[in-house]
C-alpha cells in the first residue's frame, strides 16, 4: 500500500458523521422543546431554530477530532460532551439578545438545555462504544511506527496495543540497534530506512521515544514525518516511576513538568466534590432511620455489645479519625490488629450479611458529613497497616493526599478484602494514586454507579 492518499480514508468520514449527529441530536432537542413550549419560537421562528444551529459551530469544530480520539476515557467523553452544551449556551442566548429577541420564555431555555445535558452524553458515550467496537474489528486503524527501540517505546506499544478499540497498528520500532526486549520480529532497522518504510506502508503516526541527547536523530526523524506527511509526537523517555500524567507549563522556553498532577489541588475541584458530599450523605442521612433502625436492633438482638464499631484510620495528611461502622463481629480485642478475613469466626451470621452487601459502611455517611472522608476516594486503612505499609511500598503514604472514601477506584476493579499478600496492596496502591492524579466529578459518579452495581450482583471479595 503506498500511499499518502490512503492515509486516513476512514477517520474523516467519522468525525462528519459524529458532527452530523450532534446537529440532528440538537434539533431534536429543539423541536420537542417547541412541542413542550410553543411560545419557545413563536417570535421568529426559522431565526430562532437557525441560531440554535449556528451558536453550536464553535463546540462542533472544537470537539470533533475530540469525539473521534483513539485513547479517551469515557468520563472524558461524557465531560466533554456537557462542555459543548455549556460554549452553545451563551453564544445561542447573545445571539438572540444581539437580534432583539427577547420574548422568549425561560421555561423554554430550561427544557431545552435540560434535554440537550440528557442527550449529548448518552449520544457521545454510544458513539463512543460503536467507535470502539468499529477500530476493534480491524476498521479505521491507524498506521503507526515507533522510533526509539527502548524501554519508554516498549511500555509505549502495551498501551497501544492493550486495547484493540484504540484502533492502533504499530508496525514496527527504528533505531541505531534493537532493544533488548523487542516485540519478535518489530524491530525494522535504522532511521535511515524509516522513510522508504512510511512510503511503502503508508503510516500515519510516528512516536519518537529517543533521549534527548540524540538530537541528530530526532531532527531527521521530524523531518521526514513532515515531508510525507505523517502525524509527530514526541514521547518524554521517563523512567517508570514517572509515569503518570503531568502539568506541563514553560519556564521561559523551557517545557516543565509538574512530577504529580492534582486535579483536587485546585480549589473550585475540591469546592465541587466537597458539596456533593454534603448533599448527597445529607440525603442519605435524613432517609437513614428507615435502614438504621431495623438494623440497629437486629444487631441488638443477635449479639451482645453495642450498635456501631468505632475504629481510628489513617486520613487525610495522615490525621487519625474515627471510622464508624456497623458492628459485624463479637466484640474482640483483636479488632484493631487483626483483618477481617472470609471465615473469620469472629464475625456474627448477620455481620457477614451486612459486610458481603456492604451495608456496614453506611455509618460512614456520618464521617462524609463531618468531613473526615468523601463518598469516593482511597479506603482508610487501620493505623497498624498504615505503618506496617508505608514501610513496605514506596508510594503508600501518597493515597493520603486527599480524604479516604466510603468506595473507590481500587475496590470498583476488585481489590478489596483481605490482603494476604504485599503484590495485593501494592495493587491497590496503584489504583488509589491513579484515582488521585486523574479525579473528575464524573469519574465519582461512574465509581459510584459501579459501587451500587457491584452490590447487587455480588462480589467475591466482599466479606
Amino acid at each position: 500500500m503506498t500511499g499518502i492518499n490512503q492515509r486516513g480514508r476512514y477517520g474523516r468520514y467519522i468525525r462528519w458523521i459524529l458532527t452530523g449527529c450532534d446537529f440532528l441530536i440538537l434539533n431534536i432537542a429543539y423541536f420537542i422543546t417547541v412541542l413542550l413550549t410553543p411560545e419557545f419560537d413563536a417570535e421568529r421562528p426559522r431565526l430562532v431554530w437557525l441560531m440554535a444551529n449556528l451558536a453550536y459551530l464553535p463546540a462542533a469544530y472544537s470537539m470533533a477530532n475530540t469525539q473521534a480520539r483513539r485513547a479517551i476515557a469515557m468520563e472524558h467523553v461524557i465531560s466533554n460532551s456537557f462542555k459543548a452544551v455549556l460554549l452553545h449556551a451563551p453564544l445561542f442566548i447573545a445571539s438572540l439578545f444581539f437580534l432583539q429577541i427577547d420574548q422568549m420564555p425561560f421555561r423554554g431555555f430550561a427544557e431545552f438545555y435540560g434535554i440537550l445535558f440528557l442527550l449529548f452524553p448518552m449520544w457521545w458515550s454510544v458513539s463512543r462504544i460503536i467507535i470502539k467496537h468499529y477500530r476493534g474489528h480491524g476498521r479505521n486503524f491507524s498506521k503507526v511506527v515507533i522510533v526509539g527501540d527502548n524501554s519508554t517505546g516498549h511500555r509505549l506499544f502495551r498501551e497501544m496495543t492493550s486495547d484493540t478499540g484504540f484502533g492502533y497498528r504499530v508496525l514496527g520500532f527504528f533505531d541505531r540497534t534493537p532493544g533488548e526486549a523487542t516485540p519478535e520480529g518489530l524491530y525494522r532497522g535504522p532511521i535511515s530506512k524509516l522513510e522508504d518504510f512510511i512510503m511503502r506502508h503508508g503510516v500515519d503516526e510516528i512516536f519518537c521515544t529517543l533521549p534527548g541527547s540524540e538530537e541528530e536523530d530526532i531532527a531527521a526523524t521530524v523531518a521526514i514525518a513532515e515531508s510525507k506527511v505523517a502525524q509527530f509526537y514526541y514521547v518524554p523517555q521517563l523512567s517508570p516511576t514517572m509515569a503518570r500524567t503531568f502539568d506541563l507549563y514553560a519556564m521561559g522556553q523551557v517545557p516543565v513538568l509538574s512530577f504529580r498532577h492534582q486535579p483536587l489541588k485546585k480549589m473550585r475541584n475540591r469546592l465541587i466534590k466537597r458539596l456533593f458530599d454534603i448533599a448527597f450523605s445529607g440525603a442519605v442521612l435524613i432517609c437513614s432511620p428507615l435502614v438504621f433502625i431495623p438494623i440497629a436492633i437486629a444487631i441488638k438482638m443477635t449479639s451482645p455489645g453495642p450498635v456501631f464499631f468505632s475504629q481510628k484510620r489513617t486520613g487525610y495528611r495522615g490525621r487519625e479519625f474515627n471510622c464508624l461502622k456497623f458492628r459485624t463481629m463479637k466484640v474482640n480485642s483483636d479488632a484493631d490488629k487483626v483483618q477481617a478475613s472470609k471465615d473469620d469466626p469472629r464475625k456474627t451470621r448477620l455481620g457477614d450479611f451486612l459486610r458481603r452487601t456492604s451495608i456496614d459502611e453506611l455509618p460512614q455517611f456520618f464521617n462524609v458529613l463531618k468531613g473526615d472522608m468523601s463518598i469516593v476516594g482511597p479506603r482508610p486503612h487501620m493505623l497498624k497497616h498504615t505503618e506496617q505499609y508505608s514501610a513496605l511500598i514506596d508510594k503508600y503514604m501518597v493515597r493520603h493526599y486527599i480524604k479516604p472514601g466510603i468506595t473507590g477506584w481500587a475496590q470498583i476493579n476488585g481489590l478489596r478484602g483481605q490482603t494476604e499478600e504485599l503484590w495485593q496492596m501494592e495493587e491497590r496502591v496503584r489504583h488509589d494514586v491513579w484515582y488521585i492524579e486523574n479525579w473528575s466529578f464524573l469519574l465519582d459518579l461512574k465509581i459510584m454507579f459501579r459501587t451500587v452495581y457491584n452490590v447487587f450482583a455480588g462480589e467475591k471479595n466482599a466479606f
